[in-house]
C-alpha cells in the first residue's frame, strides 16, 4: 500500500493549515474544536472555501472531492483547534443521512442551508436511563392527522441550545422487537413546546443540553426514511460519528504544546514521545480505512475505542509534562479536564468492544 500523500493532498493540508492558523489567531485555540468550538462566522468561512459537504455528491450541491480530502481539512482544523464546531454535526451526519434516506423536497430545502454554513444541527438520540442503548429509546413520536406529536427528553445533546434543527430519533411503534419501531424525524427547534436546559460540564462547556418535549408538532412530512425501520439508518450514522479524525486528533494541540516543553534528554520521556508518535500513525491508518470503505461493516467501533484511548494517553502525557502548571485554571486545564469525555461521547469503550465481538467477530453474547 501507498501511504504517500500526492502532491495536490500536500497542497491542501498546507492551505488547511494556514487556515487554521488564521482562524486560531482570529477567534481562539479551542479545545476539541469539533465539539467545544462554536463559531457561525468561521461556518460561513468555511463554505466559501468549499470546505462543508467536501465529498457529497455534486447533483446535491456537495464539491464532490474524495473522502480523503475531508480527512486531511479536519486534521489541520481539529488538531490546531479552529472552531468548526457549527457544522460539523450537519456536515458529517445530516447532510449524508438526507442524501441517503431523504426525500427530494427535504434534500432542497435542508442541503443548501447546510452547505451555506446559515444552520447549525443537533442530534436528538441519548435519552436518560438509556445509556448507549439505544433500541431502548422512549421518546414518543405518535402519528396525529398529518403530523407527528413528540412526548419526551433527550440528553447530552450537544448545541441543543442553538441549532436550528434537531435531527431527533424517537419511537413510533412500541409493537415488536426492541429496535423495531425507530423512526427519524426533522424537528425545528423554534417549535412550541420545546425547552432547552443548558448543561455546565466540569470544564465549564455549556454545549451539551437536555431538552425536553411536550406535544411538539411537526408534519409527517419531515420524517426521513421509511417509519419504524430507522435503526439501520443510526447505524450508520454512528460509523460516520465513531471511525472520523475528530476522535483521533481532538487535544493534538495540547500535546504539541506539552512536547515543546518536554525533557527529551530522559529516556522515559522519549519513549512515551515514541509510543504517542506511533499511535497517531496508527489512529491515521485506521481512520483512512474507515474513510476510503476499507474497514469491516461495524469496524469503527475499534477505530473509536484506538483512537480516544490514545487521545485519553495524550492528556496523561500532557499532565506529567506540565506538573504543578497542569494545575493552574486555564485552558489547557479545561482540556486536561476534558479527557474523560473521550471515550464516553459517542458510545463508551466497553461498549464498543461488545460490538466489535458481536457484529464483527461474531463471538457469542
Amino acid at each position: 500500500m501507498d501511504f504517500s500523500w500526492s502532491d495536490e493532498q500536500q497542497q491542501l493540508r498546507a492551505r488547511a493549515r494556514e487556515v487554521a492558523v488564521s482562524a486560531v489567531a482570529r477567534f481562539g485555540r479551542h479545545n476539541d474544536s469539533w465539539i467545544n468550538g462554536f463559531s457561525k462566522e468561521f461556518a460561513l468561512e468555511m463554505a466559501g472555501l468549499g470546505w462543508i459537504g467536501m465529498t457529497w455528491p455534486k447533483e446535491f450541491g456537495g464539491g464532490g472531492r474524495p473522502p480523503i480530502d475531508r480527512l486531511i481539512v479536519g486534521e489541520e482544523l481539529i488538531a490546531a483547534g479552529a472552531p468548526v464546531a457549527a457544522i460539523w454535526f450537519a456536515d458529517r451526519q445530516m447532510g449524508p443521512a438526507l442524501i441517503a434516506y431523504g426525500t427530494p423536497e427535504q434534500q432542497q430545502m435542508y442541503l443548501p442551508q447546510i452547505l451555506s454554513g446559515e444552520t447549525t444541527w443537533c442530534i436528538g438520540m441519548s435519552e436518560p436511563n438509556s445509556g448507549s442503548d439505544l433500541a431502548s429509546l422512549a421518546t414518543s413520536v405518535v402519528r396525529d392527522g398529518d403530523d407527528f406529536v413528540i412526548n419526551g427528553q433527550k440528553i447530552w445533546t450537544s448545541f441543543g441550545a442553538v441549532a436550528d434543527y434537531c435531527y431527533l430519533i424517537g419511537r413510533t411503534s412500541t409493537e415488536g422487537a426492541a429496535h423495531a419501531g425507530i423512526s427519524e424525524v426533522i424537528v425545528p427547534m423554534n417549535t412550541p413546546g420545546i425547552e432547552v436546559r443548558a448543561i455546565t460540564d466540569m470544564t465549564t462547556n455549556r454545549h451539551f443540553c437536555e431538552v425536553f418535549f411536550s406535544d411538539v408538532r411537526v408534519p409527517v412530512s419531515n420524517l426521513v426514511g421509511v417509519e419504524g425501520a430507522a435503526f439501520r439508518q443510526t447505524m450508520r450514522q454512528l460509523e460516520h460519528e465513531r471511525g472520523g479524525v475528530d476522535r483521533l486528533v481532538s487535544n493534538r494541540a495540547l500535546y504539541e504544546i506539552a512536547l515543546a516543553r518536554a525533557d527529551r534528554s530522559d529516556p522515559l520521556v522519549r519513549q512515551r514521545i515514541s509510543r504517542l508518535e506511533i499511535d497517531y500513525r496508527i489512529g491515521r491508518i485506521l481512520v483512512v480505512r474507515e474513510v476510503l470503505k476499507q474497514a469491516p461493516a461495524g469496524f469503527s467501533a475499534a477505530t473509536k475505542c484506538f483512537c480516544t484511548e490514545h487521545e485519553a494517553r495524550v492528556a496523561e502525557f500532557v499532565f506529567h509534562v506540565l506538573g504543578a502548571d497542569s494545575m493552574i485554571w486555564d485552558d489547557v486545564t479545561r482540556g486536561l479536564c476534558y479527557a474523560p469525555g473521550y471515550t464516553i461521547m459517542g458510545g463508551t469503550s466497553n461498549v464498543m468492544r461488545n460490538i466489535l465481538g458481536e457484529r464483527v467477530l461474531g463471538l457469542p453474547r
